[in-house]
C-alpha cells in the first residue's frame, strides 16, 4: 500500500517516549504519534493510552524527505468515537444570579451631590458638579482628605 498523506493505514505501537509513541505501519515504515495527536482527550501519561505491541489506526499528517512519518491517532478515529454531550465539564461557566444596579433617575440622585438640585436648572447642576470635582481634586493633590473617599460616597476619613 502507498503512503500518502490523509490516507488512514495500521500499524503497530513499537515504541513509547514521554513525547509520543513510534508505529511500524503497512511496508516496515516508521513514524511517529505525538503525545498531542493520541487521543481527543488530555494525555499525561502516554503508557496508559497506548502499548508496546498494540495495533492502531493512523492517519498520516505529513512525510519528511527522509521518510519519516508524522501520524496520528486522533484524527484517525471515525466521528462516530468523538465523545458525546458537547462540552467539556471543565469549560463550562459557572451560573451567576443577575442583580440588576440601582437606575439613576437624575444627576442629583448620586450620594456625593447634594438632594438640593431638584429644581435647578442644567447650568446651575454643572457648576455645583465643577466645584465639587475641584474641591476632591484639590484635596487629593494634597494628600489631605475632607470626607471623600474616592468613590464619592462620603465615608472617608476627617
Amino acid at each position: 500500500m502507498s503512503q500518502e498523506i490523509s490516507t488512514i493505514v495500521k500499524g503497530k505501537v513499537t515504541g513509547i517516549t514521554n513525547f509520543g509513541a513510534f508505529v511500524e505501519i503497512e511496508g516496515g515504515k516508521r513514524g511517529m504519534v505525538h503525545i498531542s495527536e493520541i487521543s481527543r482527550s488530555y494525555v499525561e501519561d502516554i503508557s496508559k493510552v497506548l502499548s508496546v505491541g498494540q495495533a492502531v489506526e493512523c492517519k498520516i499528517l505529513s512525510i519528511a524527505d527522509d521518510g519519516k512519518l508524522a501520524l496520528s491517532i486522533k484524527q484517525a478515529q471515525s466521528l462516530s468515537d468523538k465523545p458525546q454531550g458537547g462540552k467539556c465539564e471543565f469549560n463550562k461557566k459557572p451560573q451567576r444570579k443577575y442583580t440588576p444596579a440601582p437606575k439613576v433617575t437624575s444627576p442629583g440622585d448620586f450620594e456625593w451631590q447634594s438632594s438640593s438640585t431638584a429644581g435647578a436648572s442644567f447650568e446651575d447642576m454643572m457648576s455645583r458638579f465643577k466645584k465639587t470635582s475641584e474641591d476632591k481634586m484639590s484635596d487629593l493633590k494634597r494628600g489631605e482628605s475632607r470626607g471623600y473617599s474616592r468613590r464619592g460616597n462620603g465615608s472617608g476619613r476627617k
